[in-house]
């Protein structure tokens, strides 16, 4: 296996104990028994939390639990795969009309602190994950490490940025967003103070500036 591609991470990872909704009306009761476990997993833990709890905050009989989840495992992955994709689709809207790499990051940052303030209970699942399923685990962030690369390569080819190594410094950046989302939106449940913001991004903007750009500042 290519630890790179997050697609062979997701091939060791069984999605058959997923059935996706064909209606409208399947696929609002699908969604609404993901958010009652986002909740209940975020309230407990993994191994705390049951197929009950989850379908008594959820509202619908157990029967219909398993009209799309075989087991609660099954509900779970089929969360993480969930918030992946909305936190990805999230930032990839706020900063797509956004030419400049640097300004982009900053952007990005700032919705992932909205993201995390929405969904405080994320980092938690996340670490859940690393038990739960290894491999889903490393496919959650590295698919967003693969991804934040293959751009910030690009902007480094067009000389936005200074060069690096761009899975690394894709790294980098998620722990910056990662760590400091943790220490505002999650545990004070707010967005980071002005100062906080403005100190991160010229960190940010510090990394990524070409010597170049600096030195001729």
């Amino acid at each position: 296996m290519n630890l790179q591609d997050p697609d062979e991470l997701l091939k060791m990872v069984d999605g058959s104990g997923v059935t996706v909704p064909k209606t409208k009306r399947g696929e609002a009761t699908f969604n609404r028994l993901l958010q009652a476990a986002e909740e209940v997993f975020g309230e407990k833990n993994y191994y705390e939390a049951s197929i009950v709890d989850i379908t008594n905050r959820a509202g619908v009989g157990q029967g219909t639990f398993y009209l799309y989840f075989k087991s609660k495992k099954d509900i779970f992955v089929e969360l993480i795969k969930h918030l992946h994709h909305e936190i990805r689709s999230f930032i990839q809207q706020t900063i797509a009309s956004i030419p400049n790499r640097i300004d982009a990051e900053k952007a990005g940052v700032a919705a992932y602190y909205q993201f995390s303030l929405k969904h405080r209970n994320l980092n938690k699942l996340v670490r859940d994950c690393e038990c739960v399923e290894p491999a889903l685990w490393q496919w959650y962030y590295n698919s967003f490490a693969m991804a934040h690369a293959r751009h910030l390569k690009a902007a480094m080819d067009r000389g936005e940025i200074a060069r690096a190594n761009p899975e690394a410094l894709a790294y980098c950046l998620l722990g910056i967003g990662l760590f400091t989302a943790m220490r505002w939106p999650v545990w004070e449940g707010q967005l980071p103070p002005e100062e906080i913001m403005e100190s991160v991004f010229c960190f940010i903007a510090g990394g990524l500036t070409p010597k170049d750009s600096l030195a001729g500042d």
